[in-house]
């Protein structure tokens, strides 16, 4: 990427895992946190990397950025998670340029989801942009792309049914409840943990069964009580969870902690329960099906639950493919526009050299010269004669040849040349 001025280092990389080739073991393995993408920004902050973001998930953890080589950032990544590069080389990816580029694009659109036409991967791309932008990991180059892949998202959602119908982790968690659990209505639902994963299937436990035995549990109750009072559900302080659990039917565990947060030893000996992990490191510990009344459900699981619903979205992909097809052509032209930049700031400030130098003749020779209509007249011709070169430049069959003829033509030195790098 250095011929386009955007980086010092020659190519853009995405390397990472995700859903595809890696379980949830090895997905809570590669997962970062909060602190962790923090202190991995750091260390590529001191390394002097000029450009890094982190999207960790509970479908996927991956980095984009600039590097000579993608192991650069795969040693980073093992670094700063519980996995290794062995780990890494079973199951993880690398995606170079225009390949990378494709695949943020995917991504970033919902045609790369666990569930397709899930969207929620894009306000991560958010965070994940104002984390990096915060450890001045953020060029010019990655704020484009932010934008474009963004730009891209809202017009799938918007304009095709790519995420029409209520299909996500959340959903099938409550579906999953209603085929497989008799007298739902009458069971008593205890939900630990009420981050996003946890909002949302308090929601669609709400929307969809008739239960008025619904416990909400978080380590932090403020932030229970919030939804609760919504929903006009039950609040319970974390530390009665386990004589809540003692009184449930069913389990739904969304606490996004680092290690297990239930395991066999809070579960009473003969306990009848259905359990849902939706959780990313696993946050139920496999041991609580050595309980033989146990039923333990995990995330992967209900992901792969298809019905219409899915099946009907798949038609809108070719549209969505179109609508990516022309963001990326944008995105494609602004890059490639990249190329002119130092021959157009070199004019410019050639321009400018030139324009002082009148204006000084002129208000040495003219009696009352008026210097501030000369400086406002010469500026808006210095930016039409540069807009005009850009133009000449972008439609140029030949760009190198057409560099060489402005920067001969004006005379423009290496020196000069070497403004913007």
């Amino acid at each position: 990427m250095q011929q386009y001025n955007i980086s010092k280092y020659s190519h853009f990389y995405v390397i990472g895992i995700s859903y595809k080739k890696a379980d949830a073991n090895i997905r809570g393995a590669f997962s970062l946190d909060s602190q962790h993408q923090e202190a991995l920004l750091a260390d590529a902050q001191c390394e002097g990397m000029d450009a890094l973001m982190v999207i960790s998930t509970c479908n996927r953890t991956e980095l984009y950025g600039f590097a000579q080589h993608p192991f650069q950032l795969i040693q980073k990544l093992c670094m700063h998670s519980k996995a290794s590069i062995d780990d890494f080389q079973k199951v993880g990816y690398v995606y170079k340029n225009k390949d990378a580029f494709d695949h943020i694009f995917n991504v970033g659109t919902g045609l790369d989801s666990q569930i397709l036409g899930d969207f929620e991967i894009i306000s991560q791309f958010k965070k994940s942009f104002a984390l990096s932008k915060k450890y001045n990991l953020i060029n010019a180059f990655m704020e484009r792309l932010q934008n474009a892949v963004i730009q891209a998202s809202k017009r799938v959602k918007t304009e095709t049914e790519l995420s029409s119908g209520a299909t996500s982790v959340s959903f099938a968690a409550v579906q999953y409840l209603l085929k497989n659990v008799k007298n739902i209505s009458q069971k008593n639902i205890l939900l630990f943990g009420v981050g996003k994963i946890g909002r949302n299937t308090c929601e669609n436990l709400v929307k969809h069964i008739d239960n008025k035995h619904i416990t909400l549990i978080n380590r932090t109750k403020d932030k229970a009580d919030e939804i609760a009072g919504k929903f006009n559900l039950i609040v319970k302080n974390y530390q009665d969870l386990s004589d809540e659990i003692k009184q449930s039917d069913i389990l739904i565990v969304a606490t996004g902690a680092e290690n297990p947060t239930i395991d066999k030893q809070i579960i009473p000996q003969g306990k009848q329960m259905v359990i849902l992990d939706l959780s990313i490191p696993k946050n139920v510990n496999d041991n609580v099906i050595e309980h033989q009344g146990i039923t333990l459900i995990h995330m992967d699981y209900l992901s792969q639950i298809t019905d219409d619903t899915l099946e009907q979205r798949k038609l809108y992909i070719p549209q969505a493919q179109q609508i990516i097809k022309e963001v990326k052509k944008e995105f494609f032209e602004w890059v490639e526009s990249r190329k002119f930049v130092p021959t157009i700031k070199a004019l410019k400030t050639k321009l400018e050299i030139m324009k002082n130098a009148e204006i000084d003749f002129q208000r040495k020779k003219i009696i009352d010269f008026n210097e501030e209509q000369a400086e406002i007249l010469s500026n808006r011709i210095i930016q039409k004669i540069t807009t005009q070169f850009m133009n000449y430049l972008k439609e140029s069959a030949s760009v190198e040849e057409s560099l060489v003829f402005v920067q001969q033509i004006f005379q423009l030195n290496q020196m000069e040349m070497s403004v913007d790098k």
